[in-house]
């Protein structure tokens, strides 16, 4: 296939196209475009191309050969004639397996590449989707030029998210089997969307008794409502005040969790705020972000852990992905979808102008090369001289954020650390710029300190305002500084999170286990949950590795016999040394 030589060479309209295209097709689905294995049918030649640049930019794989083994490929990019297509499509599922699933992507740039009634009735597999049964339950459509159904559809949602969590499924059978869970009150407090909603579902169906908890900006009614039939008790609801979340999390605390399941440690600090007489009867908790365990690692400094603190955040099936791939593709696109939703000419954002990243940990890692792949130039900002150095090596540019803001169309802070964009920052913005946050922390973008200086918000459009900063530019602000595919998305992608969930109940099973037995500290998870998960992420990623304790080539060997322990004496001066 035809490569384009940079995107510095693209033709902004051929680009602008790719990456609507891209990013409708991961809005609509809610999933992941890294690893999937993809395959280009027809269209132009330099169209194609852009689009292939594009999807490797972001790490998918092109499929090696779909002809030898048409399993091998994920997603289907139509760009020709629908003849072309349903030629594709019956390749592609040819002697597939059950239960693997194609998405057939119509995103033909002047005219539709698909004809949908040439695969039968269809059906609403959940808004902007179409299942195609009389072909196979595994094929499903997406159309980039058709908008999505507004119709939230909750359960079709949750159905279609629990069909692309086969590592959570899979850790939650076994948990079942053992009946480990049984009689275990878990509390969760997440952001509440179709996924989370799978997990809650997952444990109820494991034996445990579930309560949830969301923050209002972070909760689907809809989504609430399916949970609540299914008889999971909900303390959440998307109008509530502050006064009422904290009633709600409370209420939540009330039911007396052994386990709490947390995201930013909101709750494990309430209860030691608010409910320290539950502690002794709770077997501990599961903290999934970098900014949660922060103040926890401080309060056991402190001797104030009143329970071990499972650092799923730290597992590497969850930082290396969750953080850097999920996060990365998710809050990028969100913004761009934010914007793309303006009718003000003045907020365009052109593709292949210049972005600064605020901090370069796992998310700005992930948030810098989903901003180069869709053509950014890209500054890293970061006061870690390590990190700073990581960036450079990585090919970016790097600056002091002051400076680097001042020609910036676009400004994301990913560091997850309150006050990184602060009013000296905003200050020094170029008029226009764009500001968001990835990181996901209170005040991250300094906005009480610039309103308390005099600034002024405007709302111009669905969580998108122009803030006036005394003494500075107008900027625009995105969705108020708050964590942006969280507040004005559906979240990290559904595989993303299938990982995520799975060190979660990997960690679940650490408390129930040996909970009594842990410190009263942040504790690290166990490897052997990292090892069992990503062993089945690689086979729903249709990958093998070898099997448990060797290696699959009997040329590679193991690093050390497990029956003894290493040599200690040195051999290269003679055996006499």
């Amino acid at each position: 296939m035809p490569r384009a030589d940079s995107t510095a060479r693209v033709d902004p309209a051929v680009l602008a196209w790719a990456s609507a295209a891209v990013r409708h097709t991961a809005r609509v689905t809610n999933m992941l475009i890294a690893a999937r294995r993809f395959r280009i049918v027809g269209g132009d030649a330099r169209d194609a191309a852009v689009l292939h640049d594009l999807l490797v930019g972001l790490g998918a794989r092109p499929a090696e050969d779909p002809a030898a083994d048409p399993a091998a490929v994920d997603q289907l990019w139509c760009l020709g004639t629908p003849e072309e297509s349903v030629l594709a499509v019956e390749q592609a599922t040819a002697d597939r397996p059950s239960g693997s699933t194609l998405l057939v992507v119509d995103a033909g740039r002047h005219v539709p590449a698909v004809d949908e009634d040439a695969f039968g009735p269809t059906t609403l597999a959940r808004p902007g989707v179409l299942g195609v049964p009389t072909t196979s339950d595994d094929v499903f459509l997406v159309s980039t030029g058709r908008s999505a159904e507004d119709d939230p559809a909750a359960q079709a949602r949750i159905r279609w998210a629990r069909r692309s969590m086969p590592v959570s499924r899979a850790v939650a059978d076994e948990l079942r089997q053992g009946s480990l869970l049984r009689g275990t009150r878990i509390g969760v407090s997440l952001f509440l969307e179709p996924k989370t909603a799978v997990l809650a579902l997952l444990l109820q169906d494991a034996g445990a008794e579930v309560v949830v908890y969301a923050h209002a900006d972070e909760t689907d009614d809809a989504v609430a409502d399916v949970l609540r039939r299914t008889g999971i008790p909900v303390h959440a609801s998307s109008t509530a005040t502050v006064p009422e979340q904290r009633d709600l999390a409370l209420a939540m605390l009330d039911t007396r969790p052994h386990v709490l399941i947390d995201d930013g440690s909101h709750v494990i600090r309430l209860v030691h705020q608010e409910r320290r007489d539950l502690l002794p009867t709770m077997l501990g908790a599961a903290e999934e972000t970098t900014s949660g365990l922060r103040p926890l690692r401080v309060m056991a400094s402190r001797g104030q852990l009143g329970i071990p603190v499972v650092a799923v955040n730290d597992a590497r099936t969850k930082t290396f992905f969750d953080n850097r791939y999920g996060t990365g593709q998710s809050t990028v696109f969100a913004a761009l979808d934010l914007l793309d939703g303006l009718d003000d000419p003045s907020a365009v954002l052109r593709l292949g102008g210049s972005a600064v990243v605020a901090g370069f940990g796992h998310v700005g890692e992930g948030v810098a090369l989903v901003l180069r792949a869709l053509g950014f130039r890209v500054t890293v900002a970061d006061p870690d001289p390590v990190r700073a150095l990581q960036a450079l090596f990585a090919g970016y540019t790097v600056a002091p954020l002051t400076e680097a803001v001042r020609t910036a169309d676009l400004v994301m802070s990913a560091s997850g650390v309150p006050d990184t964009i602060s009013l000296a920052v905003l200050r020094a913005c170029a008029a226009g710029a764009i500001v968001a946050v990835a990181g996901g922390v209170d005040q991250e973008v300094a906005v009480d300190d610039a309103l308390a200086a005099g600034a002024v918000r405007t709302t111009i459009g669905r969580k998108v305002e122009r803030l006036s900063v005394s003494d500075g530019p107008d900027v625009l602000l995105l969705d108020g500084g708050g964590c942006i595919n969280i507040t004005a998305a559906e979240g990290n992608p559904i595989e993303i999170m299938d990982l995520s969930f799975a060190a979660q109940l990997g960690a679940v099973r650490m408390l129930v286990e040996r909970g009594d037995e842990l410190e009263r500290a942040v504790v690290p998870i166990d490897p052997e949950v990292d090892a069992v998960t990503a062993r089945a992420a690689l086979a729903a990623f249709g990958t093998v590795v070898g099997p448990p304790g060797r290696s699959a080539d009997t040329t590679w060997p193991a690093a050390q016999p497990a029956d003894r322990e290493p040599d200690v004496r040195t051999r290269r001066f003679g055996d006499s040394a």
